[in-house]
């Protein structure tokens, strides 16, 4: 829901002089806030204080100190790199960029006073509103499962301790163990994701634990890139990995994290890890703020990433409602980008060019195998849609697909120097 002047300023928390009335004209520099410092957030707040060259007040809110990259995530747990180089702060955003980053939960948004609160209990007006929550997950999506039992059974959709804690519980399995992994419906962070993750665990199971398998239970018939990997682990995993869809019980899963068990179809398995990635919906803040409709999702204007529920707020990345492109960080970095350019010329009057988006996907299969899948977009009346894409073939030669992986150790590095600075 929206909260309303009144129920906001019953909440009880110490507001202060940062709720001021919204901007007079003569006043002060225009205000933009920022709830999330993921690749959309921090590249938001990165673009709007570089290009307005100082004329933009830019807060980002982000209770996360160091910030752990979901993208190449999956590596990590791999093996092919450690958890620092997924770890980035935000120093430069404040000493280069001159953003206040305020490190801080955000607790409530007063979209009528353009009020943002936290649980330190500071408020902070806006102009304009900045939403990139990233994704929550749906209660009893996975019936069985809570993030109560994310200890037992990680998800590792969030990156950072989870994703600590699955590798270890893979490193640790019995020989000949079984690793079984519930993978989400549509839509979800990151369509790759999963799949490059099982390219991961048979990476790691193949060299400590060659006797091991895997067990995965897709609700979906199909996913992103699938004869890449399907022939990926065929080549490199040969008998290790099965997948079960839902033509054979894939969409009809419950677990019991405490037995460790899966039940599939009612034919119940004992697992000796489960990694568990319920169904998605855009983070709590998105919804405590009145942004999203019955999809759970954020409903958008394409040409501005503007709130079709409320204008002077826009929305980035996972939470929202994107038409043609997928949920990834790239995706997010684009979108940010061109609700930089809006804002500013709302703020500023600086001119504001037509929206352009691109996003591309790449994922690791085993040592120097990497493969790809990406496209360009445009912004229409009713989506973000696609205009032309690309994507890897199945028969590529070696040297091919070790270009395409260290292409990507190059975008990776290349984009968390454009979010962070």
């Amino acid at each position: 829901m929206t909260l309303n002047r009144r129920s906001f300023l019953g909440t009880g928390l110490a507001l202060g002089a940062a709720l001021s009335a919204p901007r007079a004209i003569g006043q002060a520099r225009p205000r933009v806030v920022i709830v999330g410092g993921g690749a959309g957030g921090a590249t938001a707040a990165r673009y709007i204080a570089k290009d307005s060259g100082g004329m933009i007040d830019v807060t980002l809110i982000e209770p996360s100190r160091s910030y752990f990259t979901c993208f190449f995530s999956n590596l990590y747990i791999g093996g092919y790199r450690d958890l620092d180089s997924i770890a980035h702060t935000y120093g430069t955003l404040a000493s280069a960029h001159g953003v206040n980053v305020v490190h801080d939960w955000v607790t409530g948004v007063d979209r009528e006073a353009r009020t943002v609160s936290t649980a330190a209990g500071h408020g902070f007006a806006y102009d304009r509103l900045i939403v990139a929550p990233g994704i929550d997950f749906v209660d009893e999506s996975v019936p069985g499962w809570s993030t109560a039992a994310q200890n037992r059974m990680p998800h590792s959709w969030k990156a950072g301790s989870q994703t600590q804690l699955l590798k270890a519980q893979i490193e640790a399995m019995p020989e000949g163990g079984l690793f079984a992994m519930v993978a989400p419906p549509n839509p979800f962070r990151c369509p790759p994701g999963p799949y490059e993750r099982i390219s991961m665990v048979a990476h790691v199971l193949r060299d400590r634990n060659p006797t091991a398998k895997i067990l995965v239970l897709d609700p979906k018939s199909s996913f992103s890139k699938q004869a890449l990997f399907e022939e990926g682990w065929e080549k490199h995993y040969p008998g290790m990995i099965e997948r079960i869809g839902p033509d054979f019980g894939g969409a009809n899963v419950s677990v019991d994290p405490d037995a460790m068990t899966v039940t599939v179809d009612g034919s119940v398995e004992k697992v000796d890890v489960c990694n568990v990635i319920p169904a998605q919906k855009a983070g709590h803040i998105a919804q405590v703020a009145g942004l999203t409709d019955g999809s759970g999702f954020c409903p958008i204007v394409p040409a501005t990433m503007q709130s079709r529920i409320d204008e002077t707020v826009h929305i980035l990345g996972d939470a929202t409602i994107a038409g043609d492109m997928p949920k990834s960080a790239f995706s997010a970095n684009s979108q940010a980008k061109v609700a930089a350019m809006a804002v500013r010329a709302a703020l500023t009057g600086s001119r504001a060019f037509p929206a352009k988006f691109s996003n591309t996907c790449w994922s690791l299969i085993d040592t120097d195998d990497g493969v790809k899948v990406g496209a360009s977009y445009q912004a229409t009346e009713e989506k973000i849609a696609k205009v032309d894409g690309f994507v890897s073939q199945t028969g590529e030669d070696a040297g091919l697909r070790k270009a395409t992986y260290e292409e990507s150790l190059g975008w990776y590095a290349g984009i968390t120097a454009d979010i962070f600075g």
